[in-house]
């Protein structure tokens, strides 16, 4: 590894000198159960085999979770703590602790360069681009009620769809200041801001190509860019950009020199442990930054193939479902399963639902293991920071996104062939562009909704609502099959497909 790929936010070095992802995301999970569940902790941090075994750790959180008022957020602030004392940043050669780098910033390192957009002042009408047609009114209302009804999205989902629908006058952001770390993000929000008139304040790498890319969808639009520029001299929007993992300290010192409250959004998304270090890196930001300016709300684009405590409605469909398979599938699950020794086709939700208990009050595991520990530990980050922050009194949008095409998803056979046979179960795959409509939509409504599950004036049951109750899971949380005993055979059959397809 040269200096650059050792400099920023690093998993800290062992006794051998190896920094290994693993031996730190078990120290993370264990100190996040430590408090509220000792023995389990203590498994966790046990655990030798953890790159095959997290699954059962991560389910384990949720679990803790449920145990007792306040475990959730004992849990969540103990993980964010965790991660922030044990990851560290490097710089000129010197590692320290991340939060105490936050504190010196280079001097001046960074200024602002603007943008505006060259069309009319006017917000773009909100449409969802959805296999080749702009659904827009009511044939938008009847998609809506159609995901619903086959269970891809929650009920509380299509309401705040629904909601969108009567209020367009919410899509004038002009009054917003939108910051996207991660702005180029293939199913963010951006071309959607530009047209909306938002005040987007976006982050990225220091790539002319890439900026150029972001400039061409601010200039087709009615917003205004503000982008992080490095030197003194006057520069192009091309050579703008700023690198989440080696200033971070730097990116946060800009973002507070704004001078006002920001709605931050953590977009950023990497392959392997790069995942949660760019999760620690966007979390010291949103910490720096939210401690100058209380009054800024986060945005979080979650992952369906997660560990989730959901409600009872969404529970008895997955078990629904599973009940009323027919005699011929019953049979061949359960060949298949005898044959797997009992990884396929397993049920989704393996416990009968306890009479009266408030929500929620199941628990759907729908973690996919082939994506592997990392980029679980950096989407439990996210859910931790959001849980952490609402119950502090900001407005946190935290909306699960549905299993999507994304140049990030497909570069793997595995997934590419999974997402391909997905729909055999009962599963729907979007497209990165239909995915960033409903994302910028939703990200709208929590802003502008009074009673959105985003805004900390509303009481709920428990924390964990926030992160279901708007979900778009694509069929996941409610398949009837647990996802991942699943995948397998959807993948097979998109394989399979897609050959017989190509030989015709």
């Amino acid at each position: 590894m040269n200096h650059v790929e050792q400099s920023g936010v690093q998993f800290p070095c062992d006794a051998t000198g190896k920094r290994s992802s693993s031996a730190t995301g078990r120290e993370i999970v264990g100190a996040a159960l430590a408090r509220v569940a000792p023995t389990v902790a203590s498994a966790v941090r046990a655990e030798s085999h953890w790159r095959q075994a997290y699954p059962r750790h991560f389910r384990a959180l949720v679990e803790a979770s449920l145990g007792a008022p306040g475990n959730a957020l004992s849990i969540a602030a103990d993980g964010l703590h965790a991660a922030a004392s044990r990851l560290e940043f490097v710089r000129g050669g010197v590692a320290g602790p991340v939060v105490e780098a936050m504190l010196r910033p280079c001097a001046a390192a960074l200024r602002t360069v603007e943008l505006r957009g060259r069309a009319e002042a006017s917000p773009v009408a909100w449409a969802v681009p959805y296999r080749g047609r702009q659904l827009r009114g009511e044939a938008l209302r009847e998609r809506i009620a159609a995901w619903q009804k086959d269970d891809i999205i929650e009920p509380g989902c299509a309401r705040a769809l629904h909601r969108l629908l009567d209020h367009p006058e919410w899509f004038d952001l002009s009054d917003r200041h939108l910051v996207l770390l991660s702005a180029a993000s293939e199913a963010g929000p951006l071309a959607w801001l530009a047209r909306w008139r938002a005040n987007i304040v976006a982050v990225d790498l220091p790539q002319p190509e890439l900026w150029k890319h972001i400039a061409r969808l601010v200039e087709a639009g009615n917003g205004r860019l503000l982008a992080p520029l490095a030197g003194g001299k006057a520069l192009p929007i091309e050579q703008a950009g700023a690198n989440l993992l080696t200033q971070t300290p730097e990116i946060a010192a800009w973002l507070v020199d704004l001078g006002r409250s920001v709605d931050l959004a953590a977009l950023a998304y990497a392959d392997g442990a790069l995942h949660v270090r760019l999760a620690v890196a966007m979390d010291a930001i949103i910490g720096q930054v939210s401690a100058a300016q209380p009054g800024s709300s986060l945005m979080f684009m979650a992952t369906p193939t997660d560990v989730f405590a959901v409600s009872a409605l969404t529970a008895q469909a997955a078990l629904r479902r599973f009940a009323e398979r027919g005699v011929l599938t019953r049979v061949a699950d359960v060949c298949l399963q005898s044959l797997s020794g009992g990884r396929l086709l397993r049920p989704s939700i393996s416990n009968a639902l306890p009479a009266g208990v408030a929500d929620p009050c199941a628990i759907v595991d729908a973690l996919v293991v082939e994506q592997g520990p990392n980029y679980a530990l950096a989407k439990r980050l996210q859910q931790w920071r959001a849980l952490c922050a609402r119950a502090a009194g900001q407005r946190v949008s935290l909306n699960v996104a549905p299993p999507s095409t994304t140049r990030s998803v497909t570069r793997s056979p595995v997934m590419q062939a999974a997402y391909r046979g997905a729909a055999y179960y009962g599963i729907e795959v979007f497209e990165p562009a239909t995915t960033a409509a409903l994302a910028a939509g939703l990200w709208v409504h929590d802003l502008r909704c009074d009673v959105a599950v985003a805004n900390p004036r509303r009481a709920l049951q428990t924390p964990l609502e926030l992160l279901v109750e708007q979900a778009n899971h694509g069929g996941l949380w409610r398949l009837g099959y647990q996802a991942r005993s699943v995948m397998p055979l959807a993948a097979a059959r998109g394989w399979l497909g897609s050959h017989f397809s190509a030989g015709r």
